[in-house]
This record gives structure tokens, C-alpha cells and sequence, in this order.
């Protein structure tokens, strides 16, 4: 990279990565399913997950934009107008069905490069289902795992590790796109044929492969505003490193240019691209809002945790999988933003029996004092927060912190 790169403060660069992210703009202006549809489009996508502390990381991530979403919005999106479908980033994830011509290609990379990790992972025994279990469906309409077996028996292992053929076979077909997420039962996929899914002026679009490089490194780019080859690689997880190297350079001299981009945490300027109009898009960014948000762990601002411990100082790490005892801070932890700095990290979980949204935990992020005004803000995010998720007061069982 030249000597001469545009050098950007970590000021500007958490400014862009938050206005990029959906959470530089007011979160209470009116949604509607057309503009929640344009909201993940700038996201790119949205992550599922299972775990329910207080909602499903999905409809969190989606709140803490924008506090009149609402989860049926999402459903209309994905069941009702097939404008959204549910496949993999570096998870499980729902993305706009606009982009699902480029994801053709991810089933065919699937079958080339990842069919034999598939195979050790799972076991051979799976490939024998396969057919039964596509013609199983393309007879009887959808189906989920446990329509082709009995449930699981109670006290039994649930591991991917011991999942049944008919499973494997499910999943199998799904990564390699010959089945597609008709829709959740609860949280449970509900599969189909993908020509009963995916609208066919979606399936019936070809991208080249050379096209398709430049859509997934560009796009990415474009969500991330500065970023290295490694990130751009890693945002979709759909192209391997040495392909967005070789994107960069081809591009540099066009569109892209070299940035040098300030750290947070102390360490080196980390030199990365953007696109040739970078320094205009930063003098445009408006200010960001004054508010507090609480943030999904699984949120895409929390993705790439070496990238934000760069940009924010802040080290997080999700500690579902962690022992108890070993943990530092705690299950499920959501960490508190307020405007581009985080402020702290708060345990919550609701108990809808009880009409709850308890509070067990609260930390301090170093040199955060939590003034009345400053609680405040947390606590009519909180009512906002348990109001969303159906449940009516906010209970501390942990000392409130102000001073």
C-alpha cells in the first residue's frame, strides 16, 4: 500500500462502522415492512439464534435500530412475500432474496469444497436418506427433522455430533440448495422444495464466477466501509482470502484505495481498503444519537471481535460454552452502547410467567460512571425493552449503580 494513504481517525471510522450498521440513526422513527426490508438489505443479513434470555437474537438485533419493529414485520418478510430466505453466512441467517442468485454459487462451493468435512463430521450413513428424503418432500410438502423420525428420547444427547440420517440428509440438501427454510416451528426449520420457496425470478438469475467474487467482495466492503482483505473475506464467509486479495489489487487504482485506519485499543493503524469516495462519506456522517442501546451479543456490530476491540476497545466474547465457574462475566451478556462508545455490559433475562424482565448483572466499562442521567437513559431502555418482549416490569436484583 502507498506511504501516502488516507490516514482515518478511529473517531470517523466507529462513526462510519456505526451508520453502516443501522445504528446512527433515531430508533424510534415509524418501520415499515418495506423499510425493515431496506434495513437488512444495508445490513446484508441478519443472524438466528436459539437462545431466548430475552428474545431470539434476531428480533433484538432488529429492535435496538429500530424500537417499532415488530416481529411479525420479519415473518411477513420471510413467509408471506419471500422477499427475505433463511442460509448461511458464517451462521444461520435470513438475507435478502435479492441476493440469492450470488448464493448459487455457495451451494455449488458447498458440494465442491466442503462435502468431504461434511462427510467426517456426520458419518457416511446420511447419503442413502438423501433421495428418500427429497422425494419424501417434493410428495408430502414440508417437513421438519422430527417428521422422519421419532423425537428424540428424553434425556439424550442434542449435539449436531448425534444428529439422525434423516437430519444430516435435511441439512445436507439445505447447504446445497436443493431444499430451502419454508419457515420456524417455534425455532425448529421447516423445510421444502426450494421452486416452493424461493420465487423463481430469483432462481432462475445466473451470476458468472468471476462476477460473483466482485459482488461478494465489493458488497462487503460497501457494509464495512474500511476493511482489510481478511474482514472483507470473512464478512459473508462466501470467497476465500486469496480471491479478495486478489480483488483488492485488481481494484486498487479504480474505486478502491488505501486507507490507514486509527485504533482504539493502542495497537498499530491497521492499513486497509475502501472505496475512492471514503473521504467525502466520512465528511458527510451526521452526528450519532445520544441514546443507549442494548446490543445483541450476536448483533453484526459484535461479529468480528478483533475488530471491534480495534475500533471500541471493547472485548467481548460470548460465554454460553464457557464452565460456570470459569466465566468472567457471565451466560448471556448484552453489552450497553451509548452513542459510539460502550458503557457497559448488563445480564438480563425475561421471564414471561412472571411478566419479568429481571436484571442479575451490571458492569462498569473502565472509567464509566454511571450518573443519574446516565441510568436513566438505561432504564427507559430497559422498559422499552421489556415492553417489546411482552412482559411488564423491570426487576433489579442487582444494586443499582448510580453515583
Amino acid at each position: 500500500m502507498s506511504s501516502s494513504a488516507l490516514v482515518v481517525s478511529v473517531a470517523a471510522a466507529r462513526r462510519l462502522t456505526l451508520d453502516l450498521a443501522g445504528l446512527a440513526a433515531p430508533p424510534r422513527r415509524r418501520l415499515t415492512v418495506d423499510g425493515l426490508l431496506a434495513l437488512i438489505e444495508r445490513l446484508g443479513f441478519v443472524q438466528v439464534d436459539s437462545v431466548q434470555a430475552v428474545e431470539r437474537a434476531h428480533h433484538m438485533i432488529l429492535f435496538a435500530r429500530n424500537q417499532t419493529y415488530r416481529p411479525t414485520q420479519l415473518r411477513r418478510l420471510l413467509e408471506d412475500r419471500a422477499d427475505l430466505f433463511e442460509h448461511w453466512t458464517h451462521d444461520a441467517s435470513v438475507i435478502p432474496t435479492a441476493f440469492y442468485p450470488y448464493w448459487k454459487h455457495r451451494f455449488a462451493r458447498f458440494l465442491d469444497t466442503d462435502t468431504q468435512s461434511y462427510h467426517r463430521w456426520h458419518g457416511g450413513g446420511f447419503e442413502a436418506e438423501i433421495e428418500r428424503v427429497l422425494n419424501h418432500v417434493g410428495a408430502n410438502g414440508t417437513v421438519r427433522s422430527r417428521d422422519l423420525v421419532g423425537e428424540r428420547p428424553p434425556g439424550a444427547a442434542s449435539g449436531w455430533w448425534e444428529w439422525h440420517d434423516g437430519k444430516v440428509a435435511l441439512e445436507y440438501l439445505w447447504h446445497t440448495g436443493r431444499l430451502a427454510v419454508a419457515r420456524r416451528d417455534g425455532f425448529q426449520k421447516v423445510y421444502d422444495l426450494v421452486e416452493r420457496v424461493i420465487p423463481e425470478a430469483a432462481r432462475a438469475v445466473d451470476v458468472a464466477p468471476d462476477d460473483y467474487v466482485d459482488w461478494a467482495c465489493g458488497a462487503a466492503l460497501d457494509r464495512l466501509g474500511m476493511a482489510t482483505a481478511g474482514e472483507i473475506a470473512g464478512f459473508w464467509g462466501a470467497v476465500t482470502s486469496a480471491e479478495t486479495k486478489v480483488w483488492c489489487q485488481s481494484k486498487l487504482g479504480g474505486d478502491v484505495i488505501p486507507v490507514v485506519v486509527e485504533s482504539a485499543d493502542g495497537s498499530s493503524p491497521r492499513r486497509s481498503f475502501a472505496r475512492a469516495d471514503i473521504a467525502e462519506r466520512l465528511d458527510s456522517l451526521a452526528g450519532v444519537p445520544r441514546c443507549l442501546r442494548v446490543i445483541n451479543p450476536f448483533d453484526p456490530l459484535m461479529r468480528d471481535r478483533k475488530r471491534l476491540l480495534r475500533l471500541f476497545n471493547f472485548d467481548y466474547r460470548i460465554e454460553i460454552f464457557v464452565p460456570a465457574a470459569k466465566r468472567t462475566w457471565g451466560y448471556y451478556v448484552f453489552p450497553l452502547l451509548e452513542r459510539d462508545r460502550f458503557v457497559g455490559r448488563i445480564e438480563a433475562r425475561a421471564n414471561r410467567e412472571q411478566g419479568v424482565l429481571a436484571i442479575t448483572n451490571l458492569w462498569s466499562e473502565p472509567g464509566v460512571t454511571w450518573t443519574a442521567r446516565r441510568f436513566a437513559k438505561l432504564e427507559a431502555e430497559l422498559t422499552r425493552l421489556a415492553r417489546f418482549v411482552s412482559v411488564e416490569t423491570v426487576t433489579w436484583l442487582h444494586p443499582r449503580p448510580i453515583g
